[in-house]
Order: structure tokens, then sequence, then C-alpha cells
């Protein structure tokens, strides 16, 4: 059952960062980042009514609150991504978040990574360099280097760095309550930390929230339905397994650019690297 759960939830995911390439061009990165909250909340509110209020552990509203933060940095960070690139780029470059899971387990949990976790860095970092293989041409550094010098693979690295805690905090909130009720008070959070900044940036693109309410209102249910689901299969079992599954985002991910924004070129360009990031982070998440 799990496993279904977290594939449905990487298509969903896929759908999700669709709808915000999409509304980003159209409007702002910033409205985008608070549409997919705040029209989360109704969809969650509904399922958490619905199986009640659980009993609450300790810790639950301070996780919450650092949940809210680095969730807005993440996603901020990977609507800007979106809106500068490829969907079919950023989605695999973003996986390295997994990668910097492992990474904030060494420096800050004192958790030495196994050889199969090790290789599994390599095997990813492989697929980073698959992705930019034709920039040899300038040198042998340039594929990663273009990491840090490529607008687009930048704003999304940057977003891998915040999201990899966010999981954790996920995780944390969906033990200390339940899976509905956590997802709701997490992103009512969430949405409380981008408002202000919405308001001083984007307040101008309230007003067309009206003309593009289809596609809010798709975001908000991709996006529920994504973390619902994820939130559930927690529940079931490893959430290392989840993850693991979850991978195959890049192939609907790859299927999605091809076919909706006609990245027909870039998604020939980079597949074997895309494969190859998946290929690694399921050898982090199953064996590392």
């Amino acid at each position: 059952m799990w496993f279904v759960l977290a594939l449905a939830s990487g298509l969903f995911q896929v759908l999700r960062n669709m709808t915000m390439k999409r509304i980003g061009h159209a409007l702002d990165d910033t409205i985008n980042v608070w549409g997919r909250f705040a029209f989360l909340v109704p969809f969650a509110a509904v399922v958490s009514a619905w199986h009640g209020i659980p009993e609450i552990g300790e810790g639950f509203w301070w996780t919450c609150l650092f949940f809210g933060i680095t969730q807005t940095a993440a996603t901020l960070s990977l609507s800007r991504a979106l809106k500068v690139s490829d969907i079919s780029l950023v989605t695999p470059i973003w996986k390295l978040s997994l990668i910097l899971v492992v990474v904030y387990g060494f420096l800050w949990l004192d958790e030495t990574p196994s050889l199969a976790g090790a290789a599994g860095v390599a095997v990813s970092l492989g697929g980073v360099y698959l992705i930019n293989a034709e920039r040899t041409r300038t040198s042998l550094w340039a594929p990663l280097l273009a990491i840090v010098t490529d607008p687009g693979q930048r704003y999304t690295l940057l977003s891998a760095a915040f999201l990899a805690p966010s999981v954790v905090l996920m995780k944390q909130l969906v033990l200390s309550s339940d899976p509905y009720f956590g997802t709701l008070i997490a992103y009512l959070f969430a949405t409380a930390v981008i408002t202000p900044y919405t308001l001083y940036r984007s307040g101008k693109h309230f007003a067309s929230i009206a003309r593009f309410w289809m596609d809010f209102l798709a975001l908000g249910a991709f996006a529920a339905v994504s973390i619902l689901l994820t939130a559930v299969a927690y529940t079931l079992t490893l959430s290392s397994y989840v993850e693991a599954v979850k991978q195959v985002e890049i192939l609907f991910a790859l299927a999605v650019g091809y076919v909706v924004f006609h990245e027909r070129a870039r998604v020939r360009a980079i597949w074997p690297g895309s494969l190859t990031i998946m290929a690694g982070a399921a050898i982090i998440r199953l064996w590392g």
C-alpha cells in the first residue's frame, strides 16, 4: 500500500510543479508560493476535520514554526528555479536534497555514511555531471561548476538545501500528531510565514488571483494530495523507502517537460544524467 501511495505522491508533485511553473510565468514566483501554501490549507482542513483532532506530542508547535521557515525558503527557491529554467532540468537537480540529508546527518548528528551511502553520493554527482556534459567543451570541471553558475541550477540547489530539513521536520509532525492534522497545521504556519513577504513584494498580484483562480485551486489540490499521500505513507513504512520510490518523479518530470512545455531538446540531452541521479538517490535511501 505504501508503495502505491509514494508512487502517486511523486506524480502529483510533478503536477504541482507544472502548475507552479505556469503561474510563475503568468504572475511572479512569490505569489506562486503563497498560492501553493494558502490553497493547500482548505483541502487539508477538510481531510483533517473528517479524521478529527489527534493527540499532540511535545514540541509539535515549535516544529511547525521551523517547518514553516524552511519550507518557505525551499519553495521560494524552487519557484524561482522553475521560472528561469526547464522543469525537466529542475526536478533531477532538486532530488539532490536526498544527498544533503546524508550531509546534515554527518555534520550535526555524527552519522558517518556507509560505503553504500558514499557510493550513492558519487553516483548522483556523476548524474549532475552528465546533465551538464556539453559544458566539457569549456573544461572538465565546468559541468559541476554549472550548479553554481547557472541561475536555474543554483536556485534548485538552494531549494534542495532547505528542503532536506523540512522533510525531517514534516516526518516529526506526522509522528507527533497524525498525517492530516500535521499537514494542516504545518502549512498554516508556512502560510503565515510567507504572507507578510508576499504582501510586501507581490501585493499587486493578489487582485489577479480571481483571474487565475482555477490555476491556484489546481495548485492547492495537487500540493495537498501529494503531501497527504506522503504523510500517510510515512506512517506505514520507513521514510527512506517512501522517498526512494518517489524518485520516479524524475521520469514524470521528463515526460511533462517533453509533452507539455516542449523541452524536447533539453530532455534528450539530460535524460541519462537524470536517471543516474535517481539511481544514486535510491542507493543512498535504500542501502546507505
